[in-house]
């Protein structure tokens, strides 16, 4: 869930010497607005396949697509290939429209929630790292670090027990603490942004290659995809009370 390609000791000395064009904040969004399409159209083509009553077919890209978005996520992590990085985002997408288009039909409107919290926590977390009311230290990445790694090992527990029946607690409870803990799970992931943006910026001022605005856009996709997840958890908790 946090992103181990994201980080300044993976950097060698070579990479810090520029050869070429420079990393840069704005070719970083561009990527991601390039790659947020990919995932839109892919998340699109799926809901409408769903919508037009093709269940079967929806239900085998939404499967498929977070199982193959996650199996490059962990390649693109440790390789670097950044050709495979827009070919992550339609998985993604496929996923994604897949699980929004079924929730939709059971609780209508609460993707556009989804989708205005998702943006929403963007622009905050954007705000508070600009204006520097949030500073990124050693202490807050260990703390975000071992959070996010904690909830990553609580999911593949309950993942594994699922194939036995068993669940681990308020996970999936829709009782108070339940929310609770969906709720502190949106925090840390929204938190996750202000490392993504802490990349971003160190990345154009150490003058990294170019090949790192792919990398500062797919750490960056990564954590909006798993907050918009978490958020659409905690908005199904809430509606099912």
């Amino acid at each position: 869930m946090s992103n181990p390609i994201l980080n300044d000791n993976r950097f060698n000395e070579q990479e810090r010497i520029l050869e070429g064009m420079p990393m840069t904040i704005n070719g970083t969004i561009q990527i991601t607005a390039f790659l947020g399409l990919l995932l839109i159209c892919a998340a699109s083509f799926v809901w409408s396949r769903i919508s037009a009553g093709y269940t079967d077919m929806g239900m085998m890209l939404t499967s498929g697509g977070f199982i193959v978005g996650f199996i490059l996520a962990l390649i693109i992590s440790f390789t670097r290939n950044k050709i495979l990085i827009p070919v992550y985002a339609v998985c993604e997408g496929c996923a994604l429209g897949g699980l929004s288009a079924i929730l939709e039909a059971q609780f209508p409107g609460m993707v556009i929630q989804a989708i205005a919290g998702t943006f929403a926590a963007l622009f905050t977390m954007l705000a508070l790292y600009k204006m520097r009311l949030i500073q990124v230290t050693d202490k807050f990445r260990s703390v975000i670090f071992i959070s996010t790694a904690s909830i990553a090992v609580v999911y593949l527990i309950d993942i594994i027990g699922s194939f036995f029946g068993l669940h681990v607690p308020l996970i999936h409870s829709v009782s108070l603490g339940g929310i609770a803990v969906t709720l502190f799970i949106v925090v840390i992931a929204a938190l996750n942004l202000i490392l993504d943006f802490e990349f971003i910026e160190k990345g154009e001022q150490m003058m990294l290659p170019k090949d790192f605005e792919w990398y500062g856009a797919f750490g960056l996709m990564i954590t909006l995809v798993w907050l918009y997840v978490e958020i659409l958890e905690l908005l199904s908790k809430i509606n099912r009370r």
